[in-house]
């Protein structure tokens, strides 16, 4: 997927390297086809955290404040937290399995909690009634059931949640096994990963071929993440007509928790060349790690789009054409490497770079190895010219979460 040249201010020299850069506007672009899509089919969109959880983003992206987005979904308690906290709105939690303790955590948090397993919800369902009959009296929370419709969609196997070995959702097999349905009110589902709408019908066709849904039975659908809604390829029609096609068959509100849809190319990584080694081709060590600060690189594996700053402009690196280096982390990891490019000339140290899509994934899966700084976190508003510093991270960051 071919991105847009990162906006010329990225090229200042007073944006610091080593900085992840929000892209403002194009959060609120991604936002407003994402509410189009609400506005045409009745769904209700909420932002996947695991994907995107800088906060200081959440005003634009959020109905409690001046966005579009329904509340945020989480995979944990610090996550359902921080979207209660910070982003406002609904919030609803899934994990594999979920611990007593953080049970009780989350009904103060959540609006919606799903159980992976039947058992789960035996489990903890005198915990919820309890709740829903005294401090939650007037606002429930909502119990679900997430199910595995044994239909594969994504390509990449550590990230496609229903592989023959999956342990995500309730099978077939196990759900007509359960007896007592009562307090659950509604089922959700994930298969896609990075995907376009026609892998989604065939997804509902499997649930609707494999699992017994009566009309009006469930509250609630949530068609779970993985939809590139706001990709330019996307066919944004057949979702809207596959959301009220099924709202028409089986009743219900409908959710979709999209997490790379919503920063979808709304991030910048800047970097700098520190040195350039020779090995079997020239390899341009950076002041930024892929195995600290862009881990999806070693773990989808991909090869992100890259700019070389070049006179108040950028230049996009290609795949094949030109000089032709590797470019590499300074971590200790052998492994540590983004990938091989061709440039128009021959590299040198501080030649400033920006890889682009970096909002996403790489933000939230930063880690510390080697002692490695985390980037800066800054954002350029969306005249796409003012640049503000968030946050800048130091060794009190490292040490801070040892011990």
């Amino acid at each position: 997927m071919a991105l847009n040249a990162p906006p010329t201010a990225l090229a200042d020299p007073g944006i610091p390297s080593r900085c992840f850069v929000i892209d403002e506007g194009k959060l609120i672009e991604n936002a407003a086809i994402l509410d189009d899509i609400q506005k045409r089919s009745g769904a209700k969109i909420l932002m996947a955290l695991k994907a995107f959880a800088a906060w200081d983003s959440f005003p634009l992206l959020s109905r409690a404040f001046a966005g579009p987005l329904y509340g945020t979904c989480a995979s944990s308690v610090d996550e359902a937290r921080l979207g209660k906290e910070k982003f406002g709105g609904e919030v609803h939690a899934f994990a594999a399995a979920w611990e007593e303790g953080e049970t009780r955590e989350l009904l103060s948090l959540a609006d919606h909690i799903v159980f992976n397993s039947a058992e789960q919800w035996r489990r903890f369902r005198p915990l919820i009634d309890q709740a829903n009959s005294t401090f939650r009296a007037d606002n429930p929370v909502k119990a679900g059931l997430r199910i595995n419709p044994e239909h594969s969609e994504g390509a990449t196997a550590i990230y496609n949640p229903c592989s023959p070995g999956s342990r995500l959702g309730i099978r077939p097999g196990q759900f007509e096994k359960i007896s007592d349905f009562s307090g659950i009110s509604g089922l959700h589902f994930h298969t896609l990963c990075e995907q376009n709408a026609g892998p989604l019908a065939r997804t509902l066709e499997a649930v609707g071929k494999k699992f017994p849904i009566r009309r009006g039975f469930y509250q609630w659908f949530n068609f779970g993440g993985g939809h590139h809604i706001t990709r330019a390829d996307y066919d944004r029609v057949l979702l809207v007509n596959l959301i009220n096609d099924w709202r028409r068959k089986y009743g219900g509100t409908i959710y979709l928790e999209p997490g790379e849809a919503v920063a979808l190319d709304a991030g910048w990584l800047t970097a700098t060349v520190l040195d350039i080694v020779e090995a079997d081709l020239p390899v341009a060590i950076l002041d930024v790690s892929a195995a600290c600060h862009m881990p999806d690189v070693l773990e989808m594996p991909y090869i992100p789009d890259v700019w070389l700053a070049k006179d108040g402009n950028f230049e996009k690196a290609s795949g094949e054409d030109g000089h032709r280096y590797r470019l590499a982390g300074k971590s200790c990891l052998a492994g540590d490497v983004v990938g091989e490019y061709g440039f128009k000339k021959n590299l040198k140290p501080g030649d400033r770079f920006v890889f682009g899509d970096m909002a996403i994934y790489s933000m939230v899966k930063t880690n510390t190895f080697n002692g490695l700084r985390l980037p800066s976190i800054g954002a350029l508003a969306p005249d796409g010219e003012k640049f503000r510093m968030i946050k800048e991270f130091g060794y009190e960051d490292f040490r801070d979460r040892l011990s």
